[in-house]
């Protein structure tokens, strides 16, 4: 959860007063810090390369500004590299509590009539859209972090979680062409996903839904919370083991196998969903002992949970300070103090409901 004090916490646990401001950001000068945001949306998705994206609805021409970027490649609401950190205010009683929901990268501006429709998405686009010129080979000295950090930086910041444990790159290692899919190999590999933080901040850390629950919901229509069901079930890509395949210095084949041993998971090994072992196989030529695909086999079993596990809708009073990867607790559609991660939200930038897809844990 984003940081907010105590009494914006408890102002978000029922209808509040809210406002949106924004900063535009260009070359890391200030451009300008008063955007007249009229509406607008947020939506995060973690199964996505890059989760946020973002819809801003601005009037074209507010106190004797004009807010059409047309041609000006400087213009704060342009596509030539502006950023936007993005608040959204909480009325507390003696004025706005701002919560920061992020950095964002404007990927198109558009003028119809007098209204400017601004789309951003997450800084991870700056990562997506940069293909490697030519094959990117480690040296003999290169680390998980060390590669990472030369495919990121310096678009972004990469910073690593203390628990991580870093070790070499075997050599011979080489991605062509996709600058995001040779990190996300790494990251596989190493047990560990990435996210942007709040702070435009590239956090590595590991694979984990260990985390303390942040909040509690209910399904609760007189406070306008409702939780149902979501989706459909299938058969159809799932699995209750996940084996993941590297090769020591040596050639030699190694594997390490992860069962879904969850009590609560549908496909629990050794439960209904079938007694026999159905796999989910995951290869990288940077798992060169047993253990390290051990545990990359358990950070590949909890990432594919994010899609194939039961999922809850739920639909609330806005919560600025709730982001994807959150736990909370749910009770209702028949789940009593159900842990549960966040994978999808949409977060209004007017008044509105908020939505959340969760992930019963």
């Amino acid at each position: 959860m984003l940081d907010m004090s105590a009494t914006a916490l408890a102002v978000v646990q029922r209808s509040h007063t809210m406002a949106m401001r924004a900063e535009s950001w260009l070359g890391g000068q200030l451009l300008t810090d008063g955007i007249p945001i009229a509406d607008g949306s947020e939506s995060r998705d973690r199964s996505l390369a890059v989760p946020e994206q973002i819809t801003l609805t601005v009037p074209r021409r507010d106190q004797g500004y004009d807010w059409d970027p047309g041609t000006d490649p400087a213009h704060p609401l342009a596509a030539y590299g502006q950023m936007l950190r993005i608040d959204y205010g909480i009325d507390i009683g003696n004025g706005y509590e701002w919560i920061n929901r992020g950095w964002f990268l404007i990927t198109e501006s558009s003028t119809e009539g007098d209204t400017v429709t601004v789309t951003c998405a997450g800084l991870l686009t700056l990562i997506a859209e940069a293909t490697l010129v030519s094959p990117f080979q480690p040296g003999s000295s290169d680390t998980l972090a060390s590669v990472v950090r030369a495919l990121i930086e310096p678009a972004l910041t990469v910073s690593f979680d203390g628990t991580l444990v870093d070790r070499a790159v075997p050599l011979g290692m080489q991605w062509d062409s996709d600058r995001l899919a040779a990190v996300t190999e790494v990251l596989g590999a190493w047990g560990a996903a990435e996210r942007v933080t709040e702070d435009g901040f590239l956090l590595v850390e590991p694979v984990s839904d260990a985390a303390p629950a942040v909040l509690a919901i209910s399904d609760d229509r007189a406070t306008g919370t409702v939780v149902r069901w979501q989706g459909s079930t299938t058969r159809d890509g799932a699995f209750n083991v996940v084996v993941a395949q590297g090769e020591d210095a040596n050639g030699n084949q190694l594997q390490g196998v992860v069962y879904d041993s969850s009590g609560t998971s549908p496909y629990q090994y050794g439960g209904a969903f079938n007694p026999l072992p159905v796999p989910y196989m995951y290869q990288s030529s940077l798992l060169t002992t047993v253990a390290q695909c051990r545990t990359a086999a358990a950070a590949q079993l909890a990432l594919l949970r994010r899609q194939a596990f039961r999922k809850l809708a739920v639909t609330m009073v806005p919560h600025p300070g709730l982001v994807t990867g959150d736990i909370l607790t749910v009770t209702g559609a028949g789940l009593t103090g159900a842990r549960c991660a966040i994978e999808q939200l949409s977060l209004p930038y007017s008044p509105g409901e908020m939505t959340l897809i969760l992930r019963v844990l």
